[in-house]
């Protein structure tokens, strides 16, 4: 996985992490679910490129 790659999802679980928290604290459940949105989305990246990277060597 590319240093590129692994930022980038990084950044999408932390700002996934922060409208989740923001969601909460304003109670507002189409952002709060948007974050969990973002963070599962860059969790599921992350495993992918880990996949790929196994099969690579």
């Amino acid at each position: 996985m590319g240093m590129m790659d692994k930022a980038k999802n990084a950044a999408q679980k932390a700002a996934g992490e922060v409208k989740e928290t923001v969601g909460k604290h304003t109670d507002n459940a189409d952002l709060q679910a948007e974050g969990k949105k973002d963070q599962v989305a860059g969790d599921a990246k992350d495993a992918g490129e880990k996949v790929k990277d196994a099969f690579k060597n």
